[in-house]
């Protein structure tokens, strides 16, 4: 049996592919904004700019940051042979930028009173990795 094999026979989990030069330049200081116009397809970028709108009270931009990272990283997913549900395994950092931009999706969506939208993304990004929902909160 091979190991993290699923033995309730739902769908494999989902392993993005590395793409370490985006994560690089943000560890290394490079301003979100500069990350994602050079990497647009990069989830945490867009992530990282939904954080930082959202810390600076720019809800509005905060959501639209998001939904761009969400959207970016449900390509990547349906390229890696995702089918629309199963697990995204936070252990596997490649999967965080998609994962957080989820949980800043939820989160602006929450702050400006969009309710169902709040709601079906918390409940997408606790089934994808319940380690992402209580890690991000």
């Amino acid at each position: 049996m091979a190991i993290h094999e699923n033995l309730l026979g739902g769908p494999p989990p989902t392993h993005l592919p590395d793409d370490p030069e985006p994560r690089e330049l943000l560890a290394g200081g490079t301003a979100a904004a500069d990350v994602a116009a050079k990497y647009p397809k990069s989830s945490l970028a867009w992530a990282r700019l939904a954080d930082e709108a959202f810390e600076a009270g720019r809800v509005v931009e905060s959501y639209a940051y998001a939904r761009t990272g969400y959207h970016r990283g449900l390509d990547a997913l349906r390229r890696s042979g995702w089918k629309g549900h199963g697990p995204v395994p936070w252990e596997h950092e490649p999967n965080r930028g998609f994962l957080r931009a989820l949980h800043g999706l939820a989160r602006a969506a929450q702050a400006i009173g969009e309710q169902e939208e709040y709601e079906r993304c918390s409940t997408f990004l606790r089934d994808s990795s319940a380690t992402a929902a209580d890690t991000l909160g």
